[in-house]
Formats: C-alpha cells, structure tokens, sequence
C-alpha cells in the first residue's frame, strides 16, 4: 500500500495546474461515485488529478490515484484495495483507465458496486474509455454512478490554452440571437478567422501542448490503440476483424463525406451487412467517428447511418490529409461540435444538419447563399472564411463556443 502512495504522490506532483478546463467546474465531485469517460488523450486523468491536487495536499493519505493498467493490479482486486485503504482513513479512492481491470473471478462493475455498497463513507473517481457506455459491466451502475463524458478541446477552449484568451461560453440560442456581440468580443482580442485555422488543423486534443512535431502520429497511435485493443477488450470484437476495420476506416477516408450504402461495404470487406452497422457505432461510440441519421426516432441496433464523418477535424488531418474536402473539414467541425449538447440529423433534403429538430444549418465558404434553405422557417448558414455576422449568415468559428 505504501509504494501505491508513493507513486501516487509522483504522479500528482507532476501533473501541472497552470490551465484547467471548465469541466472541473462542471462535475459533482462530492457525489459518492464519479464516472468521466471519453476518448483516450483528450485529458480525463489529467482533470481528475488537478481535481485532487486542488484539494489535498500531496502527502495526504485520505487520497489515492491508481491506473487500473499498472502491475499493481495483477495481485490485488479492487475490492481488497478500498478496504485496505478505507482502513488507513481514505476518503477519496480514484481509479484511471477501469476498463483496463482484468480480474480472473468478477467483473470490475460488480466490484464497484460492492465497494459502493460495502463502504458508504468512502468517494470514488473512475475514469475509463467512450465505449464503457456500451458496456457497464455485470452489475447496473446506473443509479450509483453520476456519469460525464469528456470531449477534446473546443475552439474556445484552445484559444485558452494556446493562446491565452478566454471567453465565456455561449448556447446556441444565444450565437443565434446575438452574433455580432459575439463577434465584437472576440475579434477585440484577436483575428478569430486565422485561429480557428490553426484550431481545425491541430488543437482538438490537449497533448499539442507537449509539441506539434508528434502530433498526428499520436492521433492515430490513439485511433489504432482503440481499434486494436479496446474494441476487443470491451465489445468483444474479434480480433481477426482488426484488419477489417482499419480497412473499414481506411475506406470511409477515401470517400468523406460518406454517405453509407452497407451492403456495398459488406461485401467488400467479406463480413455480413448487419456486422458493418455494428462496427460503425462501435466505432462511433469510441468517438473516432460521429455517425448522422436522417432520423434519430427511427435508429435501431440494425439500422445504419445516412451520413459518416470523422469524429473531428484534427482526426481528419491525421487520417486523410491527401483526401480531405474543405465542405467535408466544416461539416466534420459544425456536426462534432453541435453534437455535444444537442440533437443532430443529417438534413437529407434542406441544409447539411437539423439541430434540435428545430433549427436547419447550411455549412459552407464565404460565398455560401440561401438558395438551399430558401423558404426553411429557422435556416441559418454558418460560412467559413466569413468574419462579420450579416443577418442569418454567420461565422462558422462561432459554433466553437458552445463548449
């Protein structure tokens, strides 16, 4: 126990609080059971141990971090551990990366839910992949676990990180009532236009700030990472489908935007129809792709997407830098960002998105007209390289401050 607290201190002695997101502020700590998941690399463990930096002192043993990934789970279980631990006084126990648990006898949900059970002073902190939504474990967590999901870096966000400017954020209802007093904002301080092209580029994810040089490489080492081991080890791929979606993945590279025809899909990766609609929203969970349907009413376990895009730009970048549209850059950008507080259908006959199932968004360039949304009661375009906000034409960067 005692080399668990040393190691825990190095950890949290190195972890930096110069820049934390807004998320701290965002998440019930004192809830007795925390769960934040989200893609690998967009800064779950770093939040958590700013969290326990901000409130303990280092040293303190009422706190613990632990990564369920390290040897020291190989001879404890989770259960022995918080026992352990409570015993010595601990009030706070957090353990990064659970899904990455292995245990020859239980599953690591059912564990949670008897430490919940067994030690009701007791505050836990789990961290682990997108795809745990999928799959909570044996035991339902549901009414335990106060859940977060994590997404990477907003345009508002990165402009605080890398450039030192910040901004409040904005809703939706509010960029579209009153742009130009967002616009008048942030243009005082800099050249929003220029930034956000740098933004779409690199930015999303927070490890730009240990250096640009690596930065793609990380992408997909982060994108093969979950392809190879955390869809096998959590949906329970099989692993001779590795290849096939990389192959699936290489295919919709090829093709942004991607409008799905599955059978043609199937066919040409030798696996069945209803396995490639499986794997997308595996894939679409994991947050390596964001999937639109013309209609969410009408999504089920075999139903397939209308329209695939990368989940963000920055993996566009890293994936498909030769093939990359700029319509496909935008609309990958408006749909990751509009996604993560709203409901988004692919506009099949008016405009790129329906929003909410109220407002309908034509993306596009400067020269983008109305001509496609004539007529459409709550239309609004929101155009790359546009500056100023003229009527229902808008910038696109502003959709970068809805989080």
């Amino acid at each position: 126990m005692d080399a668990l607290f040393r190691k825990s201190d190095r950890l949290l002695a190195n972890t930096s609080t110069e820049i934390v997101r807004d998320m701290m502020d965002e998440i019930h700590w004192n809830t007795r059971l925390v769960s934040i998941i989200g893609a690998k690399g967009v800064g779950k463990s770093t939040l958590i141990k700013q969290y326990m930096k901000h409130h303990y002192e280092l040293g303190d043993r009422r706190m613990l971090y632990c990564s369920a990934d390290t040897v020291d789970f190989s001879m404890r279980t989770l259960v022995g551990l918080a026992e352990e631990f409570v015993i010595r006084g601990g009030e706070l126990l957090v353990i990064d990366e659970i899904h990455k648990y292995k245990s020859d006898s239980t599953d690591w949900s059912l564990e949670i839910k008897e430490i919940y059970d067994l030690f009701p002073d007791l505050r836990m902190i789990v961290s682990g992949s997108s795809l745990l939504r999928l799959k909570e474990g044996d035991a339902d967590l549901s009414r335990r676990a106060v859940k977060y999901t994590m997404p990477g870096l907003s345009f508002r966000e990165a402009l605080r990180f890398y450039h030192g400017m910040t901004f409040p954020r904005w809703a939706l209802e509010d960029i579209l009532a009153h742009p130009y007093e967002l616009w008048q904002m942030v243009s005082s301080q800099c050249k929003p236009v220029v930034l956000f092209k740098e933004y779409l580029e690199k930015g999303y994810y927070p490890f730009l700030l240990e250096g640009e040089g690596e930065y793609y490489t990380k992408i997909e080492q982060v994108v093969n990472y979950i392809i190879e081991t955390e869809l096998p080890q959590i949906c329970k791929v099989d692993v001779v489908n590795v290849r096939k979606l990389q192959a699936l993945i290489s295919l919709i590279c090829s093709e942004m935007p991607f409008e799905l025809n599955a059978n043609k899909i199937a066919a040409a990766l030798e696996i069945g129809r209803d396995t490639v609609v499986e794997y997308l929203k595996y894939l679409g969970d994991a947050k390596i792709l964001n999937l639109l349907y013309s209609d969410k009413k009408k999504i089920g376990k075999l139903s397939k997407p209308d329209k695939v895009y990368m989940e963000n730009p920055n993996i566009l970048y890293a994936l498909a830098p030769t093939r990359m549209e700029i319509g496909t850059l935008r609309e990958t950008f408006a749909a990751n960002c509009l996604a993560q507080s709203h409901t988004v259908e692919y506009g099949k006959t008016q405009g790129d998105f329906k929003v909410d199932s109220t407002y309908t968004f034509e993306i596009g360039g400067r020269s983008k007209d109305f001509s496609q949304i004539a007529g459409v009661q709550d239309s609004y375009i929101f155009a790359d390289d546009w500056d100023l906000p003229n009527g229902a034409k808008l910038p696109l960067w502003m959709l970068g401050f809805l989080y």
